[in-house]
């Protein structure tokens, strides 16, 4: 729409250049000629003012001498005057323009952007416009993505928390009613219906864990530690799962000691969760490593296992709420869904970042966390 001038448009400025021009110059010629007419015949006024007869008579005698001068400096005056009004008329074309533009945009339009080429002096106005835009939209996206995340959480926490509910009512709906036939009976009703609650309970603390890590003003309780001891600790705690699971779990301290400035129960949660992950769904593998090294001003820290390669669509949806890579929600493997999202945030709290790969060889997240927190993220 803004490419280029309407060829309506264009014969309108012509129109309207040569028309300046020509008035401007009549202008002149009409001047010229009523002087020289005041001169031919003088009213009565000139033979009683001797001097104002002797002015008009010199300047009638400049122009006489200066015509052809004269002409052409009114000739250029007007090509000026005609080139201003020109340029003006011309701004106000591309001001109308930018006005249709903005139109089209605001009904709907929002992939259309104005084309700068061809806005002369207001190239700076239509790129703060298209800016604006570009941001407008990505807010709405941004908007809309917010309000699909809350549709999607709603529903995931309605599924999670209605599956073990409707157990637990089923299993005291029983026992209400008398419809065991033996004590041992009515104490497995009762065992179920306290395990699913248990599970719900997980559910609804890891929903309060990640709400309050996902607010970039949660505070941290800040500690310098040696992380090579702290992932030892850790480990430790798998030693029996580990063993069940026929897996062996080592951390392997290329930098040694190491020390880093973060909070110790937040960062316990991440780990215990990667750990336990990789001992829970390394189908077929036989160990875990955490290797740890200092790169600059960066603590690096990768959960290693050489399980089952995990998909490659499903590494870009690991972070996300809810999500499994397994599509059962066993009682074996199956979680809340929440861990890694939670993990992520407690990262980014700490100013770092998280990420996953995986290929045949092995599977591997991630961590980079700096050796000191900014005071903007203490506590």
């Amino acid at each position: 729409m803004f490419n280029k001038l309407k060829k309506k448009e264009l014969s309108e400025l012509i129109f309207e250049g040569a028309l300046t021009l020509g008035i401007v110059y009549l202008l002149y010629i009409g001047m010229e000629l009523m002087f020289n007419r005041l001169v031919a015949t003088p009213p009565s006024i000139l033979s009683e003012i001797p001097s104002l007869r002797r002015f008009v008579m010199v300047v009638d005698a400049f122009l006489t001498i200066y015509d052809d001068a004269f002409q052409w400096i009114a000739a250029i005056f007007a090509a000026i005057f005609t080139g201003w009004r020109l340029a003006r008329r011309y701004k106000q074309m591309q001001l109308t323009h930018i006005l249709d533009e903005l139109h089209y945009i605001a009904a709907g339009h929002f992939d259309h952007r104005i084309d700068a080429n061809n806005a002369g002096s207001y190239v700076d106005v239509v790129d703060s416009i298209n800016t604006l835009v570009e941001s407008t939209v990505q807010a709405m996206a941004e908007e809309r993505k917010i309000e699909q995340s809350k549709d999607e959480l709603i529903t995931n926490v309605s599924h999670d928390i209605r599956t073990p509910l409707t157990s637990i009512i089923g299993y005291l709906g029983l026992i209400e009613d008398k419809q065991f036939t033996s004590e041992e009976d009515a104490l497995r009703y009762i065992h179920i219906a306290y395990t699913k609650a248990l599970q719900m309970k997980v559910l609804v603390d890891d929903l309060f864990e990640y709400t309050k890590v996902r607010q970039p003003t949660t505070p941290l309780l800040l500690k310098t530690i040696n992380i090579g001891n702290f992932l030892e600790q850790i480990v430790a705690d798998y030693e029996l799962e580990s063993r069940k699971r026929h897996m062996e779990t080592e951390v392997i301290m290329k930098t040694d000691p190491l020390m880093i400035e973060m909070d110790v129960d937040k960062m316990a949660r991440v780990f215990n969760n990667l750990i336990s992950n990789a001992l829970k769904y390394a189908h077929g593998g036989t160990w875990v490593h955490i290797e740890a090294e200092k790169i600059g001003s960066e603590v690096i820290v990768a959960v290693k296992n050489n399980g089952e390669r995990i998909p490659e669509e499903s590494l870009q949806e690991l972070f996300g709420r809810f999500y499994r890579v397994e599509n059962s929600r066993s009682k074996e493997t199956g979680g809340t869904g929440l861990g890694l999202a939670i993990a992520q945030s407690i990262v980014t709290l700490h100013g770092g970042y998280i990420y996953a790969e995986s290929d045949e060889a092995e599977t591997k997240f991630v961590l980079h966390l700096p050796l000191k927190q900014t005071p903007a993220i203490k506590e």
